[in-house]
């Protein structure tokens, strides 16, 4: 390291020291990143001892019901045809079951109001779980 006078180096020789400063903010940075993570790395549950039983299977599956909406707008439930007030009827005495589950099938050209009007009724009925049955590409 040569803290000399310029006169005293030679005009063509090149500078051998190494800046370190921008290495040791590039440290300081690591390790503040490192301060900061390190506590969110570490497990933060407890330690607890569960007791052990019998292991219990629940015996309740959802009763799965099929409504097929055709491209007309015709409506099938259980592969058999309705229309609005028999299904009306039928979902309000099976609605009264917890694990009712009502699945709609509707063929893509069937106008969306015609969908709405079915999930409306069901909704009416008493029908708490509902979903919709679509093909995977």
């Amino acid at each position: 390291m040569a803290f000399g006078n310029s006169s005293q180096q030679d005009e063509g020789s090149m500078m051998s020291e190494i800046n370190v400063t921008p290495l040791v903010d590039v440290m300081l940075v690591l390790l503040v990143v490192f301060i900061i993570t390190a506590p969110l790395l570490a497990p933060q549950s407890l330690k607890i001892n569960l007791p052990k039983t019998d292991a219990v299977q629940q015996n309740d599956k959802p009763q799965q019901v099929s409504l097929v909406v055709d491209a007309q707008g015709n409506i099938e439930m259980d592969k058999q045809p309705v229309n609005d007030a028999e299904l009306a009827e039928m979902l309000s005495t099976r609605a009264a079951d917890p694990q009712f589950q009502l699945q709609i099938e509707a063929d893509s050209a069937v106008p969306y109001g015609r969908v709405a009007g079915l999930m409306a009724l069901a909704q009416k009925a008493g029908v708490a779980k509902l979903s919709f049955i679509t093909l995977s590409k």
